[in-house]
């Protein structure tokens, strides 16, 4: 009876242990029990923790689901590092005030690029503005009489753009490209205003220029148009051109317009060109700039045909919107540009005027 009652308990709990009848026939029938019971015990609460263990394990089984799908993201990580790049251009930044950079000719940033780029925000409270001209005296000074005091001499770009008449309340420019054309006399020959202050020539209603507002940062404006505009504070600080590319957003080959030596030989460009999202490309195109360049089919001197592929190209991958408005400044000999300290690109003919941007 005994060794038939613990046979029967060894196979409930599946014991895998030979039982002698004979020895546990000896024994107090309780501690047999008692024994048996413990072992009975063990083995449940073993049953148990292994139950728990596959529930604690669920959540593990879930983390490898979603590692699982991030590998699947990882497949796609082209498309995802485009969107990343898309909400750190610029132009998604509203504290953005000015960039320097070089590119291709498909508006590509690249290290030996042979387009010199300052693009910059006008609205900007980090940024001000002023217009330059080759003078014998200070910049607004009148005569006796009360009258402008207008004495030209020729400067070279390193020239005006670090005499006295630069600086902007003591601070020297962090920023400069060259502008207008001299005529004979060494006087600019287009639209130029500093600060309010007008220093122009015989074309200044015949010639288009490039110009930024006064008033408070937040309401500056950018335009490119002939002659004075129509609002007063737009007449600020402005410097001449010639060779409108741009007009309404609409692009213009104007190699006919700029004649053979303008268009074919002289191929060394300055510019600046405004989006429909108010921000500024002033741009200089020189394989003579005083920075590494390599040469190659979509990294080379500039044909008029050429302008629209670099600058939409700017715009486009730094998010500033649309080229609405773009006009070239002087070339040829005259090509200049600055930035924090160095400049980039600087030849050996005197030019009319400068336009400066400041750091405040």
């Amino acid at each position: 009876m005994c060794c038939k009652s613990v046979y029967f308990v060894a196979k409930v709990i599946d014991l895998s242990l030979l039982v002698n009848c004979k020895v546990m026939f000896n024994k107090n029938f309780l501690s047999l029990i008692l024994i048996a019971a413990g072992v009975f015990f063990f083995r449940f609460y073993n049953q148990a923790n292994e139950n728990s263990l596959k529930l604690t394990q669920k959540p593990s089984i879930v983390k490898q689901k979603n590692i699982s799908e991030e590998n699947i993201l990882d497949r796609n990580r082209p498309e995802k590092v485009v969107k990343q790049s898309l909400v750190n251009c610029v132009g998604k930044d509203r504290n953005f005030s000015i960039e320097f950079f070089k590119t291709n000719n498909l508006g590509e940033k690249s290290d030996k690029g042979i387009n010199h780029v300052i693009i910059f925000n006008p609205k900007s409270e980090e940024l001000d503005f002023k217009v330059n001209v080759g003078l014998t005296h200070k910049i607004y000074a009148k005569n006796e009489s009360g009258k402008l005091r207008k004495e030209y001499a020729p400067k070279l770009f390193g020239e005006i753009i670090s005499d006295d008449n630069a600086l902007l309340n003591g601070k020297k420019p962090i920023a400069a490209i060259n502008a207008d054309y001299i005529d004979t006399e060494d006087k600019p020959q287009g639209l130029n205003i500093s600060r309010g202050v007008e220093y122009s020539g015989d074309f200044k209603n015949k010639r288009s220029s490039f110009g930024i507002s006064g008033g408070k940062s937040s309401q500056r404006q950018a335009t490119i148009g002939k002659g004075r505009r129509n609002r007063d504070i737009l007449n600020y600080n402005i410097v001449g051109g010639n060779g409108r590319f741009y007009r309404n957003g609409k692009f213009i080959d104007i190699c006919n317009a700029l004649g053979e030596f303008a268009c074919k030989r002289a191929i060394n460009r300055s510019m600046a060109a405004i989006t429909n999202k108010g921000y500024v490309i002033l741009l200089v195109n020189d394989n003579r700039a005083n920075s590494n360049i390599e040469t190659t089919e979509v990294n080379r001197e500039l044909l008029p045909d050429m302008f629209d592929d670099v600058l939409e190209g700017i715009a486009q991958n730094n998010c500033l919107g649309k080229v609405q408005e773009g006009i070239l400044f002087d070339g040829g000999e005259s090509p200049g540009l600055f930035y924090d300290n160095k400049t980039y690109v600087e030849n050996f003919g005197a030019i009319g005027s400068v336009f400066l941007i400041y750091k405040k």
